[in-house]
């Protein structure tokens, strides 16, 4: 087994309280991973530990091999070029418009390419994921569907081999959240890693590898889609074990 990100021993601590526990888990390369549980589990957590958004208090978080927190600069570059994350709430920066928004990871890490090429990246993107509104606008001219659909555009500008996404179909219609899921499944047959948090069972049974269930931050189970699929009263243990 060929591990993207591995949790090695993790422990992380906010407001007082432990999060995160003793967890350990290696993601495999090329699979889809679920994170469930009910809402204060830390699954959340964990996918940002993961992503290296949040540093652990112990433990080690690996990035094929190498600790997250002991990358040097080019490194981490290099890192955070190869990966992206769609936020709970979108996470779209309030005092620039859609454009600069999803042009700044193409800027950032492609810095050679042309103003025509972002252009036309940036056209294809929104393009597949169904956004059709104005570029020029700030994100507070959207619904929460619609900061969705832009969050999504921004996390492929960059051709990610390692995609997080934490409950990224909320606030989305049916025929959007569709839309997202048959991108996410056609990202996960070029062999894309995805790591992703929801409360969908039909994601899980659409999308999903590896279910992981963390209870009180830790492992407390770990299924392949074959045995939920298998197995009708395991299926229904899980759809419990997601219930908010």
């Amino acid at each position: 087994m060929s591990c993207v990100v591995e949790l090695k021993d993790v422990s992380f601590w906010a407001q007082g309280r432990r999060r995160v526990r003793d967890f350990s888990f290696p993601f495999e390369e090329g699979k889809t991973t679920a994170l469930i549980g009910p809402s204060g589990s830390g699954k959340s957590t964990v996918l940002k530990l993961a992503a290296g958004l949040v540093s652990p208090d112990n433990g080690e978080v690996m990035f094929r091999g190498r600790d997250i927190a002991r990358m040097g600069r080019q490194e981490n570059i290099l890192f955070r070029r190869e990966t992206a994350v769609v936020f709970q709430d979108s996470a779209l920066w309030e005092n620039q418009s859609l454009f600069q928004i999803l042009e700044l990871p193409l800027r950032m890490h492609f810095p050679a390419m042309s103003k025509a090429d972002r252009e036309k990246r940036i056209e294809s993107v929104v393009t597949e994921v169904g956004y059709k509104k104005d570029l020029g606008i700030r994100p507070a001219g959207l619904s929460m569907g619609e900061q969705k659909l832009v969050a999504f555009a921004r996390a492929l500008m960059c051709r990610p081999g390692l995609l997080y996404l934490d409950e990224w179909t909320e606030s989305l219609d049916h025929s959007a959240a569709q839309r997202l899921i048959d991108m996410v499944q056609k990202l996960k047959d070029k062999g894309v890693s995805i790591i992703l948090v929801t409360h969908d069972i039909q994601i899980i049974r659409d999308l999903a590898d590896i279910v992981v269930m963390i209870l009180g931050g830790q492992v407390f189970l770990r299924l392949t889609k074959e045995q939920i699929d298998g197995d009708e009263d395991l299926g229904r243990y899980v759809e419990r074990g997601m219930a908010t």
